[in-house]
Order: C-alpha cells, then structure tokens, then sequence
C-alpha cells in the first residue's frame, strides 16, 4: 500500500490522500489550497491520479479545504462514488456551490480587467454544473459502521467533533491475504467544543495520519476564552462601536450563535442588535438544526426546551446584498458576524473596509487565519491593509479567541493519539504547518518511542 500526500502536507490547506492498492484506488478528501494567489495558482493542476482508475473518494468533512477540488474530479471524467455522512453531503452542498458561485464572480472582474489590457480571457477552474456532476456522485455512509467503498477495502467512521458530520476514517485494505488499518484522523475538534460531540478515538491502526493545525499549543480555556469575548462586548457597549466577527459560515459561526445565545440568556449583558451577514451561514445554521441526531446532550436539551432558539430571536438575518449594505448605516454598539472566515473573501471584507479605521471598532477572530491572507496580517498586527485596492488604517483593536477553535489543542491531539498509540503505529503528521507538527512529533516521539513522518508535497508514504 502506498499513500501519497496530495495537499496539507507542511501547510493546513488542500488535504488530499491518494490510497493505492493491489486492488484498488482511493482518495480521502480532496480540497481547496487557501491562503493568496500562490494558493490560487496550485488549484489549477491537478496532481498525477489516475481518474479512470480510481474506484472511491471519502470525505472526512465538507470544509473546503477538504472538498474544494472535487468538482475538477468530476470535470475530468469522475463517476464512482464520494462518500461522506448525511450531514456532510448537506453542507458540501452549500460550501461547493458557494465555491464556484465566488470563482465565478472573481474571473468575471479580473476578465473586465483583462479586456482593458487587451489580454485574453481566462475560465473560472470549475463551474456551478461541475458542482451539480459532483453532487450527484455523493453517498451517504452511517457513523460506527463497517461500510466496503472499493475492491478489498472497507471504512468506518467515527466523530470528529469538528463541524456538523466530520467524522475520522478507519480504513481497512486487504493485500496479499494480509490485514492493514489506516486512520486518518481528519480535523479534530476540541473536547467540550458547544453542540457537537466529542471526537472518538480509534483503538488501532499500523499507520496514523495525524492533523496538527495547533501541535505546538494549547487554546486558552473556553472560560478564560468567553470571558475575554464577554469584555470585548462590554467594552464596545460603552464605547458604541461595532463588533466584526469574520467568521466560518460552517462549524464557527453556529458555535457562537450558541455561547451568544447563553449570554444573552444569563443576562450577562443588555442585547443588542446582531446581524448574521451571510446567507451561507444562515443555510448552515438551518442545517444545523436539522440535525440534531448529532448534538450533545446539553445542545439536545435546549434544542428541545426551546431555549435556544428563543434567545437568538433578535438576531437579524441579512439575506440580500442590500440588507447587507444598510448595516452601515446602523449605529453602534452592534454585532456583525460574516464570511469568510479568514477575511479572504466574502461581505466582511466590506465592513472591515467601512470600519477597520475606527477606533471605537472590535473586530473578534475566532478561528485558524491562513498565511497570505487578511486575516492573518490583522492577528499579526499590521498598522495598515489592502481592502479591493485601498489601503486602510487599522485603527480598530483586534482580538484573537483561540478558545473558539474548532481544532484540537496539542494536548487534546495527544490524549486522541494516546489511545491508538499502543498499537505502535506508523505515525504521519498532516494538516500543519511546520511550527505545529515540529513541536508535536517531538513530544511523540520522546513519549511513545515513535518518530513520525513530516511529510511534503507529493511524499508518498508506504505499508
């Protein structure tokens, strides 16, 4: 057996596992690198997969770092199955064709700058129909239950306690009469993390792939986290500013839904306006309660107490683009929570752009902020921005709750790896940049006597 890393291998984006058999060919996940034009550009070429050949993709969830490229599957002659949970189906769905809606709106301004350079036009790298070919191919898979996705090869799926239906993959091959467990852990959510489960470790593998988004720390405590939210907020009560949360329309922005809902109802501050700016996150969230076969038992209880949803009753959805726009006129203190999530995209560019140079202004991150993007030159405290060509003081604090992730801390990924750890596997660090799954290989290495692999792009690694 041989895998090779296609993506998220030194960095955190574009996870894709190419499994190759005696018997078979497989990919687990298959998306987007993210994070400026260099990212853009590895997005256009495909990696050497033999599309005719391969029998199967899994999808451990629907972020698109995780899914973004499985339309150029499709636009290229793919036709088997891509299997995932119900709920993931759902929300790669919604993220897919948002996707290609924002790849298509994007070639469409750089063509009109083209057109006026005389340059030829250039093509979106997937459209809304190579979405819809996709989708077509999805195929729901239960949780906890051995499922065959290809010739000598069968998965099961455990919580991921990442988003709504991320799950990691126990995948069993067969070669040459011999047995072999693979597990790829997918991105792994926090333990307590608000409404989902928490992750479920497997108790055996003879190779391990390993996310480390945070191997080289821990988040703050949710209470100290919530705490320091909780004054941000007071603060900007007094001081009649805006509050901007550039937030993840899936997984993040539910997550606090939920905690603003508890503070709210503890009466630990007056309500005021907030304003969900984002149909993606507005779909995700009515997917969200959809599901609540997936909750914890303490989401389940105000799901069904009716608590929840009573306390979020103020909350203003901004569906059109002109709802969007008359959030500028509103006065502070307010609430804006829009996408994307590390400021590369979407409607909170516009209100960063509106208010950044404020000083009465909050903006909260509450989420993972790629190299090359805005979000991450504000976290690493730039004095000025580049917002659709204008540059922009940054007046306003920014405040980062590293609490709110919805990754795993280093010590929640070692108490997840301790478990499969005495089966003595091969170990594969993934899914982080060098900073995390430097830190994390040592402490692996010093505790279980096994030395992991830090792989690079396109390092194949054999069973």
């Amino acid at each position: 057996m041989n895998i090779t890393l296609f993506g998220a291998a030194g960095d955190v984006t574009g996870s894709a596992y190419y499994v190759e058999t005696v018997s078979a060919k497989v990919l687990i996940d298959f998306g987007l690198f993210q994070g400026g034009k260099q990212a853009e550009a590895r997005n256009l070429k495909l990696p050497p997969i033999d599309i005719n050949r391969l029998d199967a993709v899994i999808l451990t969830h629907a972020h698109l770092d995780h899914t973004g490229r499985l339309p150029l599957l499709a636009k290229n002659g793919y036709q088997k199955p891509v299997y995932a949970t119900p709920a993931t189906i759902e929300m790669s769905a919604l993220i897919l064709h948002d996707s290609a809606k924002v790849k298509k709106l994007d070639v469409e301004k750089a063509n009109r700058k083209r057109s006026r350079l005389g340059q030829s036009h250039i093509q979106p790298i997937y459209s809304v129909e190579d979405v819809d070919h996709v989708l077509k191919l999805f195929t729901p898979v239960p949780y906890n239950e051995s499922v065959a996705i290809a010739p000598r090869i069968s998965i099961r799926v455990v919580e991921a306690g990442h988003i709504l239906g991320s799950v990691s993959i126990e995948l069993t091959a067969i070669e040459n009469e011999n047995k072999k467990v693979v597990v790829f852990s997918g991105d792994l959510g926090p333990l307590g993390m608000a409404i989902l489960k928490d992750p479920a470790p497997l108790p055996f593998a003879n190779l391990v792939f390993l996310e480390s988004t945070y191997g080289d720390r821990d988040h703050r405590s949710l209470r100290d986290t919530l705490a320091e939210g909780e004054a941000v907020i007071r603060q900007a009560i007094k001081d009649k500013g805006k509050i901007l949360i550039p937030s993840f329309a899936v997984g993040r922005t539910q997550q606090l839904l939920y905690y603003l809902a508890a503070a709210f109802h503890r009466g630990d501050f007056p309500k005021f306006p907030v304003f969900l700016d984002s149909p993606m996150a507005i779909e995700a969230t009515n997917i969200y309660m959809k599901h609540t076969e997936l909750y914890d038992e303490e989401a389940m209880e105000l799901e069904r107490s009716g608590e929840l949803k009573a306390d979020l009753s103020h909350v203003n959805m901004s569906i059109t683009p002109e709802e969007s726009k008359a959030i500028n006129d509103v006065e502070g203190p307010c609430m804006i929570i829009a996408g994307a999530g590390m400021c590369n995209a979407g409607r909170i560019l516009h209100h960063l752009r509106h208010n950044l140079w404020r000083p009465e202004t909050s903006v909260i991150i509450i989420g993972y902020q790629a190299e090359g993007t805005l979000g991450r030159q504000l976290v690493d405290g730039a004095k000025t921005v580049r917002i659709f060509g204008e540059t922009i003081a940054v007046k306003a604090s920014v405040h980062l709750l590293g609490g709110l992730s919805a990754h795993a801390g280093q010590t929640e990924l070692l108490r997840w790896f301790d478990v499969v750890a005495g089966s003595k596997p091969k170990i594969v660090l993934s899914h982080g940049e060098d900073k995390g799954r430097i830190p994390l290989g040592e402490i692996i290495s010093n505790r279980y006597g096994l030395t992991p692999v830090l792989p690079g792009y396109g390092q194949v690694i054999g069973l």
